[in-house]
């Protein structure tokens, strides 16, 4: 199963380094089906990965041209704000037994799978509907929706540990005007410093991380990414993510299922 886990983290990479994003919305489930982590400290784990493999993304896209840095200051700050509270008191007050209804017990961990299946759902349905190019002519860059957007992605963040890449990239193409690479790029620019502040946040909570293990697996991740900005170049993103949006929905729907029939 590890060895499966490990192919895993390759596509995370992949799905990444070719479409921007989805990628990360995967990492929680395999760090929990294949490697039989608990869901909580998968979301740290994962905020670790994410947080490290986006920022090679961003590198490469930076050497392109395509990070706008103003931007990133202005969707990060309050979303690096968000995601830090969650990770520090937020998630660490949250109790462990939250709800018992009937037979069902409502548990943090189990409220985690359950959002991260919604949460898989909607990134699914949104790689596999048609993509049209986002028309901006009409649109004015608006502060305030970009700042309110970026609250609500940085407390995502910091709650399932997941980078928001499928949120991050239409905010900033319908409320900062960017074109899409330049989004994408600014996307996993932001992606890096909140998924790793998100760490810290554990870290000053004295979460216990096995770093060996971490360095391992975003290895392979870092692999992907890296392999996915080489086949852009060859692989229409238009054809990938549909495919990959499908695998995505069979992924929800299985979290879904086994987290409701335990």
């Amino acid at each position: 199963m590890e060895i499966a886990g490990y192919l895993a983290a390759i596509l995370i990479g992949l799905s990444l380094g070719l479409i921007g994003g989805g990628g990360s919305i995967l990492t929680v489930p395999i760090l929990v089906y294949f490697f039989r982590l608990d869901p909580v400290i998968a979301t740290t784990y994962s905020l670790f990965v994410v947080g490290l493999t986006s920022s090679a993304g961003a590198i490469s896209h930076y050497r392109k041209g395509n990070v706008n840095f103003k931007i990133a200051f202005i969707f990060g700050i309050p979303s690096l704000i968000a995601v830090f509270i969650m990770r520090k008191w937020v998630m660490p007050a949250m109790p462990h037994h939250l709800l018992i209804i009937g037979s069902f017990e409502l548990t943090k961990p189990v409220l985690l799978m359950l959002v991260f299946a919604v949460l898989m759902q909607a990134a699914s349905i949104s790689m596999i509907r048609k993509s049209k190019e986002i028309l901006v002519s009409g649109s004015q860059f608006s502060y305030t929706k970009l700042v309110i957007q970026s609250i609500v992605v940085g407390i995502i963040t910091g709650f399932v540990g997941v980078g928001g890449g499928f949120l991050i990239i239409p905010s900033l193409v319908l409320f900062a005007l960017l074109p899409m690479k330049k989004a994408v790029g600014t996307s996993l620019m932001v992606m890096t410093i909140s998924s790793l502040l998100g760490v810290l946040g554990d870290v000053s909570s004295n979460v216990s991380i096995d770093y060996h293990f971490l360095m391992l697996f975003s290895a392979f991740a870092i692999a992907g990414i890296i392999a996915g900005s080489y086949l852009t170049k060859y692989i229409a993103d238009t054809k990938l993510k549909p495919a990959f949006g499908l695998f995505v929905l069979f992924m929800g729907i299985f979290v879904l299922i086994t987290t409701l029939t335990k």
